[in-house]
């Protein structure tokens, strides 16, 4: 068998193609976890967002980091579709049994902690992103069997200066 002194080695199409599509996917699932719908404050999903950018046309760039892209997609849909940076504002009240427990579960899902309050039951008062409310519903809901509550306190549409994403 003779071997090629190509020295690199060729990607195929096939396989740039399926990099470009799970990069798009990937795109799309930064845009879907940090953005709402400003009418209505409720997050997009990944599918939607999809079909949006398909309808603008836009190409992955391969040399480009998934985040970078998110933002430009953001700002491109923007000329489109109702969209907004957004965190949540959420309240949780936890039984005080399953509260401290919870809570270490929650943390990775929390972006800013404004209060904490612990006396017969723990209130936390915290910022979230949009696409983390799901998850966190459903570990309230299951870990405390329904005694737990959750309430959309507000959205915070985060300002255009605070372009960075975590």
């Amino acid at each position: 068998s003779q071997i090629l002194s190509k020295g690199e080695l060729q990607v195929s199409d096939k396989e740039r193609h399926t990099q470009l599509e799970q990069m798009f996917r990937d795109i799309a699932t930064i845009v879907a976890d940090k953005c709402v719908n400003p009418e209505t404050k409720r997050p997009y999903t990944v599918i939607l967002i999809e079909r949006a950018m398909k309808d603008i046309h836009y190409s992955v760039k391969p040399n480009k980091s998934t985040k970078q892209q998110a933002l430009e997609v953001i700002r491109q849909l923007k000329e489109t579709m109702q969209i907004e940076r957004a965190h949540m504002r959420l309240r949780f009240i936890l039984p005080a049994k399953e509260g401290k427990k919870l809570k270490e579960k929650l943390k990775p899902l929390i972006k800013v902690t404004e209060s904490e309050d612990f006396q017969e039951q723990l209130e936390i008062v915290c910022l979230i992103d949009p696409g983390c409310f799901r998850e966190i519903d459903e570990l309230i809901r299951s870990e405390t069997k329904g005694k737990g509550s959750l309430e959309v306190l507000s959205l915070k549409d985060v300002e255009e200066g605070d372009e960075k994403l975590e």
